[in-house]
């Protein structure tokens, strides 16, 4: 299935968030939630979620809307290759996470890799940025880049 819809309705929510974060005048908050409602109805209708927790979950992001930061950790040790399994998905993945408030990239993914498989590391060479959603992955209301880290 086409996924663009994904794609269209974060960018309604990324100008919604931005006019409602700039804007002084009523007239136009008013129009900026009403695109965020739109955004918010195009999530709902394509998925199982209902519209108030789209909503509610949008309604937590204020400010200029910026992409987020994933950092993933490439830990090799002796010719093998770190895995740990995600909780939700129960898929094998690179051990990381979004990366915090006042935290480099490399001190997010060293506490991410203590985190998720308890090994102490030290991040050692940035290997690859990329833009996640230019890349075949499933809808995701956000954009985000990729950090991989070699550790």
């Amino acid at each position: 299935m086409d996924q663009r819809w994904a794609a269209w309705a974060s960018r309604l929510n990324a100008i919604a968030q931005n006019g409602l974060a700039f804007t002084r005048d009523a007239f136009d908050r008013e129009r900026y939630m009403s695109i965020r409602n739109i955004s918010t109805e195009i999530i709902s209708s394509y998925t199982d979620i209902d519209t108030a927790t789209v909503r509610d979950f949008f309604a937590r992001e204020e400010g200029y809307a910026t992409p987020k930061v994933d950092v993933r950790g490439v830990v090799f040790r002796e010719g093998t290759l770190l895995f740990v399994k995600e909780p939700d998905e129960g898929r094998w993945s690179l051990p990381g996470g979004w990366a915090d408030v006042g935290e480099s990239p490399s001190e997010a993914v060293v506490r991410e890799v203590l985190e998720e498989a308890g090994y102490t590391t030290r991040a050692v060479k940035l290997l690859a940025l990329y833009d996640r959603n230019k890349h075949p992955h499933p809808p995701y209301p956000y954009h985000a880049y990729k950090i991989f880290i070699r550790c």
